[in-house]
């Protein structure tokens, strides 16, 4: 999708790239959102893991790297020519963006408005950029460890088996339960048991909006005790039942 306010690209990366990339830079500004997968990044002295919780904002001019150990991802490149757009992303002190479900299923919906776009896709990315620049409590940096809490979500997104919860995870870590569940609560902004929840709707969002109609096996195959506990998990992230996300992404139609 092509305006002359943004430009909208959905990029796939299928090769394995375990080591850092050479620094590339951009003269527009962009906001990159993950539909599957992650990646390492690194930007402004910080390194951070990127998936379909969290999200990079790219400032015209600064120097980032890839890295790609954990395989393919699907991304959706959002480029914002010119200055109509940007102040929000030229201001940011962090290239991380906190994707919440709200901002996620923005996000989906903007890849829907294809027929528009200097209305119906001028305002999705309005939209998208609001819920991306806001600010979060306990969003300014703070001591700490970022790698304990970086490591905490990777085995969090990998289903690591010796994750199961949040004792097994600190144990995995070599940490102990109560300074992983500080540590994490610091730098995420949320508890490790709200980020799998988080997680695991953020899975729910992309098989649903791949066609997926079977709500019961769906909260199954996501690790659910059962479907009532997928809908309260997913009304509580995304204020919306599981079928009336079914609706917004138009799985009823297929």
């Amino acid at each position: 999708m092509v305006d002359p306010h943004f430009v909208l690209r959905v990029v796939d990366c299928t090769d394995q790239h375990a080591h850092w990339s050479p620094p590339e830079t951009t003269s527009d500004a962009q906001v990159v959102l993950v539909r599957r997968g992650r990646f390492r990044l690194e930007s402004r002295g910080r390194r951070v893991t990127i998936d379909p919780t969290t999200g990079y904002l790219h400032p015209p001019g600064h120097e980032t790297r890839f890295a790609h150990p954990a395989g393919g991802d699907t991304c959706t490149s959002i480029t914002l020519p010119g200055h109509a757009l940007t102040a929000g992303v030229e201001a940011a002190r962090s290239p991380a963006v906190r994707v919440d479900a709200r901002l996620e299923l923005a996000h989906r919906a903007l890849l829907r408005t294809g027929a528009d776009p200097a209305f119906a896709g001028a305002e999705a990315v309005v939209d998208l950029l609001r819920l991306a620049l806001r600010r979060h409590p306990g969003d300014a940096p703070a001591p700490g460890s970022h790698d304990l809490a970086d490591r905490a979500r990777e085995a969090v997104l990998a289903d690591d088996p010796g994750g199961t919860g949040l004792v097994a995870l600190a144990h995995l870590l070599e940490t102990s339960p109560s300074h992983l569940s500080r540590t994490f609560r610091h730098h995420v902004g949320m508890t490790v048991s709200r980020y799998r929840n988080r997680v695991r709707i953020s899975r729910a969002l992309r098989r649903i909006d791949e066609g997926e109609t079977n709500l019961a096996s769906l909260a199954f195959d996501l690790g659910f005790s059962d479907q009532a506990h997928f809908t309260r998990t997913m009304r509580r992230e995304l204020g919306h039942a599981p079928g009336r996300v079914r609706a917004l992404l138009g799985g009823e139609s297929r």
